[in-house]
C-alpha cells in the first residue's frame, strides 16, 4: 500500500473533475473456481486499489461530490472467519490507512444508495465487468443487467481515465521494482527452450518466478512454438530443434502493477538464415519505434512507423513488393502484423481497458480505424509525460489468413503470394519492451532482457 497522504491525494483530484453527484466503487468478491469455499485467487479491482488502496474482498466505497463525504462500506470478521483466516484489522481501521474516516456495514449500501436515488443524486459508477458486481449494481439500481455498460457514468470514466494515464513517481518505481523478476522469467524461459522440452515445463517454472517473489502472473503466460496464434495460451507442444517459441509473459507486483515483454528463442539455440531474415526486421521495427517515443506524437504515428519498417524489410525479403508507402496507407502489411504496437500499462496490463479502449487510447476527437490491423491499435492517441506503454510489432505467418486473401485476390500488387506460402509453418516474431514517456523523450523500463539476435544465442548457450 502507498502513503495515506496519496489516496487522500488521488480522491481529491477525483473531486476537482466532477463537481455533482456520488460515485459508487465496487471492490471485487472472491469468486468460486467449483464451489463457495475453493476460490480463486483474489484480484481487486483496479480502479478501486487506485483511489482506496484497500487490498479486501467484499468492499464497497463512495464519494459524495458535493458534502466531500467518503465512506467504505464493508464487514467485520467474526469467529468463524477468524478460525480459518486468523485475526483480522476492523474496517474502520482499514480505512484510516488511506485516510477515510467513515465506515458502514456493507448491508447498509443499499439503503445509501436507494435515499440517493430518492433524491434524484447523480449516481456514478464505473462499467462492471464481473458477474457479481453486475448483479450488485442491478439490485442497488434496478438498472437491467444488459444495460449498466451503457449506462455507466461518462464523466467518472473520463476522471479516472485522466488520471489514471499519468503515472506517479511512486507507481513508476513500483513497476521498476518489479523489472528483476521479469527479467528473470524471460532469461529462464530462454535457457529452458531445448529440444525435447514441453511448453508446459517452461510456462509453469516463469510462473512460479513470479509467485516466488511475492506477485503473480500479470495475465496468462502465452508460450508457443506457434506463435502466429497471438494470444496462445496452449502449452502441449513438445519443442524440436529449429522451432521457434515465442514467450509474451509478465510478473505482477504487489501493488498490481503490471510487467509485460515479449521475447522469442530459437529451439536448440541458433537462428536459421530465414529465421534471422524475419527477426531483424522486427528488432528494428521496436527499435526503431521506441526511438521516436516522446511526448506530443500520436503513437497511431509510431504504430505506422513500425508498421512501415516491417513492409520495407518483408519486400526486402520478396514476400511484400510495390510502393510500401500505399502498401501500409491500404492495410497490406497487416496481413503480416495483424495488431497495434502496444497498450497503455499500470495496475492492468492493458490499462484500464474494462473502462473503455476508446476512452483510454483514443479520447476524445480521435476516431477508430475500421482498416483491418490498424482497427486493432489499442493506443492511438498522443503521447503525454507519465505515460506507461508497451512496443510490441511482430510479424506472423498465419495460414488460413494468407489463403484466404490470395483466394480473394486482395493485394496482389503489394504482397508476393507464393512466398509468403513458402512461410508458413514459420510461426511468428514479436519483440516487446515496456517503455516510459519522459518529459523530453522515454526511458525503457528494467534491466535489458537480451533481444539481438547475438545476446539471445549467447543467453541460450551459456
Amino acid at each position: 500500500m502507498f502513503s495515506t497522504e496519496l489516496y487522500i491525494q488521488r480522491r481529491n483530484e477525483l473531486k476537482k473533475n466532477i463537481h455533482t453527484g456520488i460515485a459508487l466503487f465496487l471492490g471485487n468478491t472472491d469468486t468460486p473456481m467449483n464451489y463457495p469455499g475453493n476460490t480463486y485467487h483474489f484480484r481487486q479491482d483496479s480502479s478501486f486499489l487506485y483511489f482506496f488502496g484497500l487490498d479486501l474482498p467484499g468492499l464497497a466505497a463512495a464519494i459524495d461530490f458535493e458534502s466531500g463525504q467518503e465512506i467504505i462500506f464493508g464487514n467485520d470478521v467474526d469467529i468463524d472467519d477468524i478460525i480459518w483466516m486468523g485475526p483480522q484489522e476492523s474496517i474502520r481501521n482499514e480505512a484510516s490507512k488511506v485516510g477515510i474516516g467513515e465506515t458502514m456495514p456493507y448491508n447498509s449500501l443499499n439503503d445509501f444508495i436507494s435515499k440517493a436515488l430518492q433524491q434524484k443524486r447523480m449516481l456514478h459508477f464505473l462499467p462492471p465487468y464481473r458477474g457479481e458486481n453486475k448483479i450488485t449494481l442491478n439490485q442497488l439500481t434496478g438498472i437491467p443487467v444488459a444495460e449498466l455498460k451503457s449506462k455507466a457514468s461518462v464523466e467518472l470514466i473520463k476522471a479516472v481515465v485522466k488520471l489514471r494515464s499519468i503515472k506517479d513517481k511512486y507507481e513508476i518505481a513500483e513497476i521498476e521494482s518489479f523489472m528483476d523478476v521479469a527479467y528473470l522469467m524471460h532469461t529462464t524461459a530462454m535457457k529452458m527452450a531445448k529440444p525435447g522440452v514441453y511448453e508446459r515445463e517452461i510456462a509453469g517454472a516463469i510462473e512460479g518466478i513470479a509467485l516466488a517473489h511475492g506477485g503473480v502472473v500479470s495475465f496468462p503466460v502465452i508460450l508457443s512454438k506457434r506463435g502466429e496464434t497471438l494470444h496462445n495460451h496452449n502449452h502441449g507442444n513438445l519443442l524440436k530443434h529449429g522451432d521457434l517459441v515465442l514467450i509474451d509473459a509478465g510478473a505482477e507486483s504487489p501493488l498490481h502493477y503490471a510487467t509485460d515483454h515479449t521475447r522469442v528463442a530459437p529451439v536448440g539455440g541458433k537462428f536459421s538464415q530465414q529465421q534471422k531474415g524475419i527477426y531483424e526486421i522486427v528488432l528494428k521495427a521496436n527499435m526503431d519505434a521506441i526511438k521516436a517515443i516522446r511526448p506530443g506524437i500520436p503513437y497511431k504515428t509510431i504504430h505506422l512507423l513500425a508498421a512501415k519498417v516491417i513492409a520495407d524489410g518483408l519486400k526486402d525479403l520478396g514476400i511484400m513488393k510495390g510502393n510500401m508507402e500505399e502498401a501500409v496507407a491500404m492495410g497490406a502489411h497487416a496481413m503480416f502484423f495483424p495488431h497495434g504496437l502496444g497498450h497503455m500499462m499500470g495496475l492492468d496490463v492493458h490499462d484500464m481497458e474494462d473502462l473503455g479502449e476508446n476512452y483510454v487510447g483514443y479520447g476524445d476527437g480521435l476516431s477508430r480505424s475500421d482498416q483491418f490491423g490498424t482497427a486493432y491499435l489499442r493506443l492511438a492517441r498522443e503521447l503525454q509525460p507519465g505515460f506507461v506503454l508497451t512496443v510490441e510489432p511482430g510479424i506472423y505467418f498465419i495460414p488460413e489468413l494468407i489463403h484466404q486473401w490470395k483466394d480473394e485476390g486482395k493485394f496482389k500488387d503489394f504482397i508476393n503470394y507464393e512466398k509468403a506460402i513458402e512461410y508458413i509453418g514459420f510461426g511468428g516474431v514479436r519483440i516487446e519492451d515496456d517503455v516510459l514517456v519522459t518529459d523530453d523523450g522515454y526511458k525503457v523500463f528494467g534491466k535489458p532482457i537480451p533481444k539481438t539476435i547475438a545476446e539471445v544465442e549467447e543467453l541460450m548457450n551459456l
